[in-house]
């Protein structure tokens, strides 16, 4: 064969591939997300060629300006009309760029800005070797007790690697609620979940204990995510597409063209329900639903405090927001089916959360225990399946966050001499040791517990008027009686460090630097304001509350 003849083979058979497109990304709508992921490549960088000393001030001051500008980013968008009018799906279909997905990644922005300023606090334990400490580990890959430990320890060292991994955990909680296909949903899940389990596993004080925490969060986090993997496979069987819009079209019999390979597995309604219930479980085990919150109050305890805060405040933002996408987006047509299993989830949570947190005895699993039960009353305007279950689910989730960072922010200051104080007893008296501590942490569990004037009532009262107006009325019964049923524990520690004798060996207070101060206070100006004059807050979230199909 001649060369003249392969090469007309050559030619005619490479002429029918078309060219390949360029993706077509809108660089503008995504830049809250781009911001803070090049942020935290920014930091590890300033990990591997910043001197050690000047570490810490560089790493806070990034972490902090990229979350204030992502958050700019975000009020730019919602201004110029992403939010209403301009709402639509960018990236190539994979991510929504609407109201619901701004509201929510601002409110993310925001937490995580506070966490910056928590991790960032240096002055609560005494100095170490003349060297300022925070509350993670000196040298974060050294065995507990280690020599190695020890002398990072005794050279001052702080792990500044924890700016960067909060920083990627924002990012991937930035795109979780915005996903529009399962597969960003996933990648999401983890680019967001995996600094996380490292975060946690960080502790000074009781590095054991961190990481046992860190070890539970990964397994039981490693389970869920396969959950949901695997439920992702079925519904891609199903709809023959990851596709947010497609499946919701296969699922109410509008779709078109059908792709003949796929034609005998499509509208298979065994993968659908058992595909959208385990992707429906990965979601509910983020937010630490009943019966999938098992990890929560080991986790919150073991964990360093201020990741503690954050990830509470943080995560239940992100997990929620792509639950109501979900929900709301993908699976209407199966609202008869998932709603009462949402229900009796809600109901259980509520309850659980509640009756169990009586029982603790240290402050930080009697949070967790709390954020238990405030899963369920969200999961209460998530089953109203209306509009405003969206608005209002928007507002809680807002209220929640700047409560649950500002009450373990305070955590973090009452402490003896193992490092923080978190059991109970230590706190009798503490109102009269430190009269101003003890108020700013009553305003957070009287908001907690719902009391009016405070955002925890105004959410509260949102979330069951929606359930309520969409035929929930059973479920607002039940929210109302785990909330009195809440409002005992909180009211009981409250009374306890108000109403009892100091102990004689009872924890001190410590004095926080401005960068935690400022988190407290943003924390009760929030909580206040929401629950005083909420109503400008209603309306945004209102405004915000229409998913983009």
């Amino acid at each position: 064969m001649s060369a003249t003849a392969v090469h007309s083979l050559w030619t005619t058979a490479a002429e029918p591939i078309s060219k390949i497109d360029a993706p077509k990304i809108e660089y503008g709508q995504l830049s809250p997300t781009l911001i803070v992921i090049g942020a935290a490549i920014v930091g590890v960088l300033i990990e591997a060629f910043v001197p050690r000393k000047s570490r810490y001030h560089v790493q806070v001051f990034v972490s902090a300006f990229a979350l204030a500008a992502a958050f700019a980013a975000v009020v730019a968008l919602a201004a110029g009309g992403y939010g209403t009018t301009k709402a639509h799906i960018a990236a190539m279909g994979a991510i929504a760029v609407d109201g619901p997905a701004l509201f929510l990644q601002g409110t993310i922005l925001l937490a995580g800005l506070l966490g910056v300023f928590t991790f960032a606090e240096r002055r609560l334990d005494p100095e170490a070797h003349g060297k300022r400490v925070d509350s993670f580990a000196a040298q974060a890959a050294s065995v507990p007790g280690s020599d190695s430990e020890k002398a990072a320890v005794k050279a001052g060292f702080t792990t500044t690697e924890v700016f960067p991994l909060l920083l990627f955990a924002v990012g991937g909680m930035l795109i979780f609620p915005a996903a529009n296909d399962l597969l960003t949903l996933f990648i999401a899940l983890e680019v967001f979940s995996l600094p996380l389990y490292l975060l946690c596993a960080v502790a000074r004080r009781k590095r054991l204990m961190s990481q046992e925490a860190a070890v539970k969060y990964f397994l039981l986090g490693a389970f869920a995510s396969a959950f949901t993997l695997f439920g992702i496979a079925l519904l891609y069987g199903y709809a023959g597409s990851v596709s947010y819009a497609t499946i919701a079209q296969v699922v109410d019999g509008t779709i078109q063209n059908i792709d003949p390979a796929l034609a005998g597995t499509m509208g298979n309604d065994a993968l659908l329900l058992i595909g959208a219930a385990m992707v429906v479980m990965g979601l509910l085990f983020k937010v630490g639903a009943v019966p999938f919150h098992m990890w929560t109050p080991d986790v919150y305890q073991g964990a360093p405090t201020p990741v503690t805060g954050f990830m509470a405040a943080a995560t239940k933002v992100a997990a929620f927001g792509a639950l109501l996408r979900l929900l709301y987006v993908v699976l209407p047509g199966l609202r008869w089916d998932w709603r009462p299993v949402m229900m009796a989830v809600a109901v259980v949570t509520m309850l659980g959360g509640a009756i169990v947190a009586i029982t603790q005895t240290d402050i930080k699993r009697l949070l967790a225990y709390s954020s238990i039960a405030h899963a369920g009353f969200i999961l209460a305007g998530v089953i109203a399946a209306s509009p405003d279950g969206v608005s209002s689910v928007l507002f809680y989730l807002g209220a929640y966050s700047f409560v649950t960072i500002g009450a373990f922010a305070v955590v973090t200051l009452v402490r003896d001499a193992g490092g923080e104080a978190t059991h109970l007893s230590k706190w009798a008296g503490l109102g009269r040791r430190s009269p101003l501590v003890a108020a700013v942490f009553a305003v957070f569990l009287l908001a907690f517990a719902g009391i009016p004037l405070t955002s925890g009532f105004a959410g509260k009262f949102a979330v069951f008027k929606a359930a309520a107006e969409g035929g929930a009325g059973a479920l607002v019964v039940v929210g109302v009686i785990s909330s009195a049923i809440a409002a005992f524990f909180y009211i009981r520690v409250i009374v306890l460090m108000f109403f009892s004798e100091p102990r004689p060996d009872g924890p001190t207070v410590a004095v926080p630097s401005p960068l935690t101060v400022t988190a407290i206070a943003v924390g009760v100006a929030v909580t206040l304001v929401l629950g005083v004059a909420p109503q400008y807050f209603l309306d945004l979230a209102g405004q915000a509350g229409v998913f983009v199909r």
